[in-house]
């Protein structure tokens, strides 16, 4: 069974994805965690229903149309971190630094708490405010809900573990494949009995400057005609209907980057500002590599039309990102990876060396010598106030997050430069509507772009005069009555968790972030000492036996159980209890030991100094030094204050020393400006702000700057969809991740290109379920104990396999159950004097159940269709398996290339991707060994590949 439901991206023009698969026996799969720019709750409401049912949860690309709500879910939803979740290992760290930077960029991402949910809080009085935050997650916590995430490599199989509340997975099988367009990015094949699905969301078939080609032929550099084999003929196919209208550029990727530059030149030539909004933690490796190497040929051919530009890269969490990708290369295109060994075997560029005469093939792929990495806000102020005088160049090209306009360092940039006519901004992908009301500043920028391509016209440059609106969101402090009823609301959430969950309320709350308990007590009236004993009664009521700490509770809520449960009191309820418990009621537990003693923690043991020092310590200066000498002695002053400085306050990202650090340092020192740069404080951080609501400006700004719009989203356009889903093969094609014109338009075209009726072809709307369910035709048929006798069994791989030929009767049960009754015996009914038809007509009657039963075939038939039926050989020939049998019997055998296998340097076996096993010879034996023996190498690997198949006659 096989049922797939989308809860948001089917049939819509928001590009969010979350898709829920159930298979047999109530597993349910969760694919991505997705989240548009709207940050809406109400969209997220039929995830937190599913919560308690989920089984594992599967990650495919690091952009916020597919991760954005994995934070929110694993620090408001219940239960939801108890569900093992798999992804690769770069969109593990990439979609960590994404999900920092969208939090650090704007409070919509916090959410704020719905106005049904504020009304259900008790003792409320007065009418409260609807926008009061959610806390939203630090950091710190973000890194932690990533690190348990476990990783996975491409094109290896891997059964998971379900989550505790999941049903048994019964052998479910799940393997990554590259799917392109992001690094990590991954197409899942999910096996579970004899379904076999294959899940394929915003995949690139076409090879990018820094990602490979989808692995629907091989992956890059194999040149395949054919699907690979675990990839083809699936029972259900996912994939996205995105870009299904779209036709590809003449010319290619060349040509798609041809025409970027040629757009920058042209604004640089008039000394404008170019911006180039994009993502912080996909696409921006693919724009940043294009440009940092577009500068760097510049320089090596002297024509000097991008040197009088300045490049900049600006990301709160940018830093990181660049750190991850160095560290990742293997996953990227082999171009990079060849152009990485190159640096490697000759003469490498040290970062940090202000050598600006050197060529720029000297440099790794993502050492950059031209692009400068902006991580604050001062620092694009200063650059943007910067003028050719001062800086000497008064052209610049930013590459800045996000791509949607509506966060991140892009809207800033995009609000200073919009009234000037030189300036101009290249949409890369095409934006989603996320809410007809509210489009985002990117949709409005294609949409007056677009009118201006159906107008014939030159796009929007030169003083078209139309006003923008910009929603700015910041926090304040909550204060007086807002206050108080979010502090209640939090309660009531806080018991809801320690109820839901065993791990208790700390993932609910900060310390900082409630209000002191006790002067709240203080300031309430004698007269609310009735409803505090109500309260207490009914927590206790509610949570039960659970202790203290996990409950959260003051002793005011405790009311009389603060006997048994306060700290210190021994005052212990022994009425109904019986044996060792009415005499010890206070169980002791026993420390853990072994047989050198007992278990100790060595961070219990930790000075106050030590432990702060080690919660804010840079990992850039672990490693150095020597640890032994450094053991138990005091750390020299410098090195304590830089310690603190690295991480003061549970919010502040490590300070990572630039200008030393050969990993972050990204740019040629050419200019006191880089230092400058370097020198100017962090930003302040908001989200030290403790409980606030959210607070929307709105600010309408003329846009006169050029607007345009180059293709560079890297999604599969309408020839790889109808090249490729042919060749796949699909039993069931569901589309889905594409708006409602474009799915519809797809379906109706694999309607044409696929064998009419061969395969179902669904478009379920959101929250809609479909079964998809693979058409089989089985039934049990019972083996006749004189047909079981003369099977004959081989064993292949630890599998016996035995062919049947036999003959398909109706036997009714009560006869067949009585015949085998009497076989197991093994005895004779002689007593029965009554012939064998006076007892048929009671059996033989129209109601009595018939069970097909197979069995041996007359004489007469067994010929016939021995003569018919041809042998079969079943099993999966392995090279390496191959390989090693034959040098056991003496021969030579060696890998030529990948699925080649030379024999005795005469005989060729190769395996091709459908599991065809093809044998070439020369014909002629190298030498007077194993060769020449038993008709020469190739009948001796022909004997040995049969060997290890098992051979089935066909009777």
């Amino acid at each position: 069974m096989f049922t797939f439901s989308s809860l948001q991206g089917a049939l819509s023009e928001s590009a969010a994805s979350q898709s829920i698969l159930e298979l047999d026996g109530g597993i349910k799969v969760l694919i991505d965690v997705g989240w548009d720019e709207s940050f809406d709750v109400a969209k997220l409401k039929e995830l937190e229903k599913q919560v308690p049912t989920l089984s594992l949860i599967l990650l495919t690309h690091a952009t916020t149309n597919h991760i954005a709500a994995f934070a929110h879910c694993c620090k408001h939803f219940p239960l939801f971190t108890r569900i093992p979740v798999y992804a690769t290992s770069p969109v593990i760290s990439l979609g960590r630094t994404l999900l920092q930077d969208l939090y650090a960029s704007t409070p919509l991402a916090a959410t704020t708490i719905p106005p049904s949910s504020l009304d259900e809080v008790p003792y409320k009085t007065q009418q409260s405010s609807s926008d009061i935050l959610l806390q939203a997650p630090t950091p710190e916590e973000i890194a932690t809900y990533f690190s348990l995430i476990h990783s996975l490599k491409y094109s290896q199989p891997h059964q998971p573990v379900g989550s505790p509340f999941s049903p048994p997975l019964n052998g479910l099988t799940i393997t990554a494949y590259n799917s392109g367009r992001t690094l990590g990015g991954t197409i899942w094949h999910i096996q579970h009995g004899l379904e076999s699905i294959v899940y394929a969301v915003d995949w690139n078939q076409g090879r990018e400057n820094v990602y490979a080609g989808a692995a629907w032929l091989g992956g890059a550099g194999a040149g395949g005609a054919e699907i690979i084999e675990q990839l083809r003929k699936p029972t259900a196919l996912v994939c996205s209907s995105r870009g299904g209208e779209k036709t590809a550029i003449p010319g290619g990727r060349s040509k798609r980057d041809e025409q970027l530059l040629n757009k920058v030149k042209s604004c640089i030539a008039r000394g404008g500002t170019v911006l180039i909004p994009t993502d912080s933690s996909a696409r921006v490796l693919e724009l940043a590599y294009l440009m940092d190497h577009a500068w760097r040929a510049d320089a090596t051919t002297g024509e000097g039309q991008l040197k009088s530009a300045r490049l900049y890269l600006a990301g709160r969490n940018i830093h990181s990102t660049m750190r991850y990708a160095r560290s990742m290369l293997e996953w990227m295109d082999d171009s990079v990876v060849r152009e990485f060994e190159a640096v490697v075997d000759g003469s490498r560029r040290v970062n940090g060396t202000a050598d600006g005469a050197k060529s720029g093939k000297e440099a790794g792929p993502f050492d950059f010598r031209f692009l400068k990495l902006l991580d604050r806000k001062g620092q694009i102020d200063k650059i943007l106030n910067s003028e050719a005088g001062e800086g000497g160049l008064a052209s610049k090209v930013i590459l800045a997050s996000d791509s949607t306009l509506d966060w991140g360092f892009s809207k800033d940039i995009l609000k200073r430069i919009a009234q000037d006519p030189k300036n101009m901004v290249i949409l890369t992908e095409y934006p989603s509507l996320a809410s007809e009301t509210h489009p985002s500043l990117a949709r409005s920028l294609w949409t007056w772009w677009k009118e201006g391509q159906e107008r014939t016209s030159e796009g929007l440059n030169g003083g078209t005069g139309r006003e923008l609106e910009f929603r700015d969101a910041k926090r304040q402090t909550l204060e007086g009555n807002d206050l108080t009823i979010y502090q209640q609301w939090l309660a009531q959430q806080r018991q809801l968790q320690t109820t839901l969950q065993s791990g208790g309320a700390n993932a609910l709350e900060s310390a900082g972030d409630v209000g002191d308990e006790a002067s709240e007590s203080e300031s309430e009236s004698e007269d609310s000492d009735n409803e505090q004993q109500g309260r207490a009664l009914n927590a206790a009521t509610t949570l039960g036996q659970a202790s203290r700490k996990k409950a959260a509770l003051t002793d005011e809520d405790l009311g009389i159980n603060v006997l048994l449960k306060k700290k210190g009191v021994y005052d212990f309820d022994i009425r109904n209890k019986k044996g060792r418990d009415r005499m010890f009621p206070h169980p002791v537990r026993r420390k853990r030991t072994d047989d050198y003693g007992e278990l100790i923690r060595p961070e219990d043991y930790l000075r106050a100094e030590e432990r702060d020092d080690n919660d804010g310590q840079d990992p850039a200066q672990t490693g150095k030094g020597d640890n032994q000498e450094q053991f138990g002695r005091k750390r020299k002053w410098d090195d304590a204050t830089a310690a603190k400085h690295q991480g003061s306050g549970p919010f502040k990202r490590p300070q990572l020393t630039r200008n030393v650090s050969d990993e972050f340092d990204t740019a040629v020192s050419d200019g006191p400006i880089e230092d400058e740069l370097d020198g100017i404080p962090d930003d302040p951080d908001e989200t030290t702000l403790g409980p606030s609501k959210l607070v929307l400006t709105r600010e309408s700004i003329a846009i006169n700057l050029e607007v345009e719009f180059i293709d560079l989203s890297g999604i599969h356009d309408k020839r790889s969809l109808h090249m490729l889903i042919p060749l796949i093969q699909p039993r069931k094609l569901i589309l889905i991740g594409g708006s409602e014109q474009e799915t519809l338009t797809l379906a109706s075209d694999c309607k044409k290109l696929l064998a009419e009726g061969s395969v179902s072809i669904y478009t379920p709307n959101i929250g809609a379920t479909i079964d998809a369910s693979v058409d089989t035709n089985a039934w049990v048929v019972k083996l006749a104990p004189t047909l079981v006798k003369q099977l004959k069994w081989q064993n292949v791989r630890g599998l016996s396999i035995a062919t049947v030929t036999g003959r398909l009767l109706a036997v009714q049960k009560e006869l067949a159950a009585r015949h085998d009754e009497e076989a197991a015996n093994k005895r004779v009914k002689t007593e029965s004097t009554e012939p064998a038809g006076a007892s048929r007509p009671e059996l033989a009657t129209a109601d009595a159940p018939v069970e097909p039963t197979l069995d041996v075939l007359p004489t007469n038939m067994a010929s016939a269709t021995r003569s018919v039926a041809q042998p079969l050989h079943v099993g999966d020939l392995r090279l390496a398996d191959l390989r090693k049998a034959m040098q056991q019997t003496g021969h030579t055998a060696e890998f030529r290339g990948e699925g080649t296998l030379l024999v005795d340097g005469s005989v060729v076996v190769r395996k091709t991707t459908t599991g065809r096993i093809d044998v070439e010879s020369i014909g002629l034996p190298t030498d007077g060994g194993p060769a020449t023996q038993l008709g020469g190498t190739f009948y001796a690997v022909k004997r040995t590949i049969y060997e290890s198949l098992a051979v089935v006659a066909g009777a």
